[in-house]
């Protein structure tokens, strides 16, 4: 294992403001780099796989933050309801009831985000921008009183082309900054990784997703 972990953290914490929330994608990654990472500080961890979540979750230190930033089947919502701090990757109502119905179980209000697709690519989940204001004026959100929608998540397209990602993350933002004058309590802009996340940072990201560049390049079976 790599013990450049605790350095790379430590270089993207200078790069970021202190209004920045960093979160550490630990995706594929083992136990042994994730407590690595913590011990260096880092309690924000973001996991693709709800399996792979519940494999860590009992075997590492209670204080973690865990975040669900992968696509979310709804039967697979009851096995992180209990501890998940912060669901990312919300694209649509029945999803939302769901994650209602199990806090609710769980005695939570478990926050989340909604997923906004900004990228010109079909594989990407995500609302359009008319969908989401849709959702959020609906009536059917105040019968879900277990979840407290606290922003946005957006990817950029998998391009070279900088200044298409930074038109998507600029258009996210001013979409976020519409939303957040009518629902004060819209508090994450969740955009930006490894490979694009200063370019986030300047279109007014403040929670950005970070693997890679923390753990090294992922290793796929």
């Amino acid at each position: 294992m790599s013990s450049d972990i605790c350095k790379n953290l430590n270089e993207i914490r200078s790069e970021i403001d202190d209004n920045i929330q960093l979160v550490a994608v630990s995706k594929t990654k083992p136990v042994e780099a994730i407590k690595e990472a913590y011990d260096c500080g880092q309690r924000d961890f973001g996991e693709n796989k709800v399996q792979e979540m519940r494999d860590k979750y009992p075997v590492l230190p209670s204080d973690i933050r865990w975040h669900l930033i992968g696509h979310l089947q709804r039967n697979k919502v009851k096995y992180i309801a209990p501890y998940v701090h912060l669901i990312h990757s919300v694209d649509n109502l029945k999803l939302l009831r769901e994650i209602n119905k199990q806090a609710l179980k769980n005695k939570r209000i478990i926050p989340v985000l909604l997923q906004i697709k900004i990228a010109q690519e079909d594989t990407k989940y995500g609302m359009s921008f008319e969908e989401a204001e849709e959702l959020l004026h609906s009536s059917e959100l105040d019968e879900l009183p277990n979840i407290k929608i606290s922003g946005l998540m957006g990817m950029a397209t998998n391009t070279p082309d900088a200044a298409q990602r930074k038109k998507e993350f600029h258009s996210l933002k001013l979409f976020f900054d519409k939303l957040k004058k009518q629902f004060p309590d819209f508090t994450y802009l969740s955009m930006g990784m490894s490979g694009d996340y200063p370019l986030a940072i300047e279109e007014g990201s403040n929670m950005i997703r970070v693997g890679s560049k923390i753990f090294g390049e992922r290793k796929y079976t």
